[in-house]
């Protein structure tokens, strides 16, 4: 004989599920701090070590308040880790009102402090080491590995400080990609660096913050860049049909009218991969030889079949 749950149990186990739900967010909270600080740390030694091997010992000014720094440093020898920590401070306070709070400021901080104290002792320890005298090379290898370093920083949902914090900023709330924010805040520091270094260095340091910018994207978001294709057609059900079947991705569609005609016209949407695009364009031209086709690229692309929008976040 069964019996129906009375309402004291049903308050029970919904309790107990409340319960569980909250120890598994906690679990999951604790573990993505402790993985984001492990990435500061690396992010941050990564970016010292980069400095230490690359731009410091040839005069190539990394951008942001650490080549203010080594400008610095060229005229009084002060450490350029610590001048770059005391640099950051009003910086900090910009990234409090944009960028999260004291959540945001603790991380960069941090990050902060670790890029200073490795740095300068880095800078103690071994003060002459260089690897090669080629402007060129060190100025590639140099914005590669700044460059991924920075966008370690970014996924841990942190910053180095200095101009990072203005870049951040740009591409946050004005939607401006990470490369071209960077040749904006460091404009200013390659300048000075020009006038303090010579120009030929302060050519090179272009070239590093443009490769280190690209490389912050490509860290951040992968290098994977997607298409996104707006297809006006007269047979949208057979173009859809198709793209479903033979390239397996998703098409919305929407109801459009053609302003110079006025006629009513169908308008498909569909992300794809850059590999994709010619079996896209070959799809249509087969069903449709009459169709407008509009191909741009997407920043990112999230959501069923493509990255999911939780691992953007986490």
């Amino acid at each position: 004989m069964s019996t129906q749950p009375t309402d004291g149990d049903r308050k029970a186990r919904t309790r107990e599920r409340i319960r569980q739900l909250r120890t598994g967010r906690k679990r999951d909270t604790l573990w993505r701090l402790a993985r984001d600080y492990a990435l500061i740390i690396l992010g941050s030694a990564m970016l010292s070590v980069s400095m230490h091997l690359f731009f410091i010992p040839h005069n190539l000014v990394a951008g942001g308040l650490s080549g203010t720094a080594q400008i610095i440093n060229s005229f009084t020898g002060w450490p350029i880790g610590t001048l770059s920590f005391v640099l950051n401070i009003p910086l900090f306070i910009l990234g409090w009102f944009f960028l999260g709070g004291h959540r945001f400021l603790a991380r960069t901080v941090f990050a902060s402090f670790v890029f200073s104290v490795v740095l300068d002792g880095l800078q103690l320890l071994w003060p002459e080491i260089v690897i090669t005298d080629d402007l060129a090379l060190n100025a590639l290898y140099g914005g590669v590995s700044a460059g991924v370093a920075v966008g370690l920083l970014f996924r841990a949902r942190s910053t180095s400080g200095g101009t990072d914090i203005l870049a951040r900023i740009l591409e946050r709330k004005f939607g401006m990609p990470m490369s071209q924010a960077y040749l904006y805040t460091d404009g200013l520091v390659v300048f000075l660096a020009g006038l303090t270094f010579g120009w030929e260095r302060a050519l090179y340091a272009v070239i590093a913050l443009y490769v280190g910018g690209v490389l912050v994207e490509v860290t951040l978001n992968g290098s994977n860049v997607m298409r996104v294709a707006t297809i006006i057609t007269t047979e949208p059900q057979a173009v859809a049909d198709r793209i479903l079947a033979d390239m397996e991705r998703g098409v919305t569609e929407w109801n459009g009218r053609g302003m110079y005609t006025g006629t009513e016209r169908h308008v498909l949407l569909c992300a794809v991969s850059r590999a994709d695009t010619v079996m896209l364009k070959a799809i249509i031209h087969e069903v449709d030889p009459h169709a407008f086709v509009i191909i741009g690229q997407a920043q990112e692309v999230l959501g069923e079949g493509f990255r999911s929008l939780k691992d953007s976040t986490s």
